[in-house]
């Protein structure tokens, strides 16, 4: 077994003690190796405590040598499959890799072909949007179009039944005037006399029996008289036009001198009754119209002689007048 350093050395110095027992030692050299001997029992101690560190470093080691023995036997299967994994794993990525390659290739086909189908939506949303734009273009023109003609509907409504009120209006006064002659000629109603309305008129119709003889255009005395009620009438309303036509048969009038034909008795007639009118001072000249008609607008046109005789007649037609009418027409 080797000894250290200071056993070896204290030894020495206790057999050079027992050795020369009766020599006297220098003092000096005594000191030096006393103080060798302190300086040797310092270092012993100091690989002593260096020994015991090592020691304990080495039971650390052993300790940790038997660790690792331990995770190495434990650690050793985890790595073997952990390898294992390793390696499927990296089969399982080269065949993803290849797959991805494979669907990045099918996705870029598919990518430009859904692209393509976009562009051509996105042309076809275009041209109907396009479309779209136009038809609320059009859309607009018409409905400002539409807005006018509602505008223009509107007044010509108002203007409507503005020409409504005075048609009315004109109703009411025809009915009031056709009264107002039937009261007049009471009298004369049923004797070749008739009085009606017809197309907003009232139609005082004369047989030629009331007024004249046979051929003849002078009023006789009681065709006068009816004359002289209805000039009453007309005198007192002022805002009636006055027509008189004079009719007369299909039967050939041959006569001299003014009488010729019909046409000339139908004239004269209707003259006749225009001067009797105007002996009433109340009735203006220019309100009233003589016209023949001949035998051009029968009321029967069989060729009998009650037809023959209805036929002959002088119709007097009373219209009132229709200035505010004729003015909304004209601004239309």
């Amino acid at each position: 077994m080797k000894r250290s350093a200071p056993t070896l050395f204290a030894s020495a110095l206790l057999a050079l003690t027992m050795v020369l027992p009766s020599c006297v030692v220098p003092k000096k050299k005594y000191d030096e190796l006393a103080n060798h001997y302190a300086a040797c029992l310092g270092s012993r101690d100091s690989l002593q405590s260096d020994l015991d560190r090592c020691k304990l470093s080495y039971q650390d080691l052993e300790r940790s040598l038997g660790a690792l023995k331990n995770d190495t036997a434990r650690l050793g299967p985890a790595l073997r499959m952990t390898s294992s994994e390793y390696a499927d794993l990296k089969d399982r990525y080269t065949r993803l890799s290849q797959d991805n390659e494979a669907l990045k290739q099918t996705s870029d086909k598919e990518i430009r072909k859904i692209l393509g189908e976009l562009d051509q939506t996105r042309e076809s949303l275009q041209a109907k949007e396009d479309a779209l734009n136009l038809l609320e273009k059009e859309l607009a023109e018409k409905k400002a179009n539409l807005d006018l003609l509602t505008a223009e509907m509107q007044q010509k409504e108002a203007r409507l039944n503005e020409l409504q009120s005075i048609l009315d209006s004109k109703d009411k006064v025809v009915q009031a005037l056709r009264k107002k002659v039937s009261d007049a000629l009471l009298g004369f109603e049923g004797q070749g006399l008739s009085v009606n309305v017809r197309n907003g008129k009232v139609y005082v119709s004369l047989e030629e029996k009331l007024l004249f003889a046979t051929g003849k255009y002078e009023v006789n005395a009681e065709g006068r008289q009816a004359l002289g009620k209805l000039a009453q009438v007309l005198a007192e309303n002022k805002d009636i036009n006055v027509l008189i036509e004079g009719h007369t048969d299909d039967v050939p009038l041959a006569g001299a001198g003014v009488i010729r034909d019909n046409w000339d008795l139908s004239v004269m007639r209707a003259t006749a009754v225009v001067k009797i009118l105007t002996n009433n001072k109340g009735i203006d000249p220019r309100r009233l119209t003589a016209a023949g008609r001949s035998e051009y607008l029968p009321l029967d046109a069989a060729k009998t002689k009650e037809a023959r005789a209805k036929n002959r007649r002088t119709e007097i037609i009373l219209t009132p007048k229709l200035d505010e009418l004729f003015k909304i027409l004209e601004t239309n």
